[in-house]
């Protein structure tokens, strides 16, 4: 099976849960999250807000903003191709949608953040395996924004993507532009990439 149809199969999975299973789903993942040490002393966080069936990050976003640490949302470039940016989000931000009809914060260049400032950076995903590969909706821009990580091999940001637990499968084959994440946080567990 090639990834094209292992992205497809799992989009659906994640788009056939139903309205109370996604938000059981998010709270269990924040449960998880919430009293681990990375993330309470985490002061720069970078959360995304949920599409297309992915786990709802919303009460992590809630209690991240409740307890003082400052959040940010990714948003796409409006000029330039496949680029993320990271904007800062309060509870006053005024919200638009992007190409795709996600939601994020009109981009403004005086509030974005440098990766590298973030403590941590929730991502959303397809699929994982448990080396800490990623499988994303195709088009490369966490990869691409990341891809310092690669080079430099910072220790920060903290790369955690969310999923629900149906997304895990065996292994994804991982390409030398990937950025593979440290931990992966599902509504069931959190679990440290064994990378090889």
């Amino acid at each position: 099976m090639n990834s094209g149809d292992t992205r497809q199969q799992l989009r659906a999975k994640r788009r056939s849960l139903s309205t109370v299973e996604q938000r059981s789903a998010g709270a269990s993942l924040v449960s998880n999250l919430r009293r681990e040490t990375f993330f309470m002393r985490a002061k720069r966080v970078a959360i995304y807000l949920a599409n297309d069936g992915e786990i709802d990050p919303a009460q992590l976003l809630d209690t991240a903003l409740k307890s003082g640490k400052q959040c940010f949302l990714p948003v796409l470039h409006p000029m330039k191709t496949n680029s993320l940016y990271f904007i800062e989000y309060t509870s006053k931000t005024q919200l638009v949608a992007n190409k795709f009809g996600i939601l994020e914060p009109a981009f403004n260049i005086a509030q974005v953040a440098v990766p590298w400032s973030l403590d941590i950076v929730f991502m959303p995903l397809v699929g994982f395996d448990r080396q800490g590969n990623r499988m994303g909706m195709g088009g490369g821009y966490y990869d691409r924004t990341l891809a310092f990580m690669n080079v430099q091999k910072k220790l920060k940001p903290k790369l955690v993507g969310l999923a629900h637990s149906c997304q895990e499968v065996d292994l994804i084959s991982h390409q030398s532009w990937d950025i593979p994440l440290h931990l992966i946080a599902t509504d069931r567990e959190i679990i440290c990439a064994k990378q090889k």
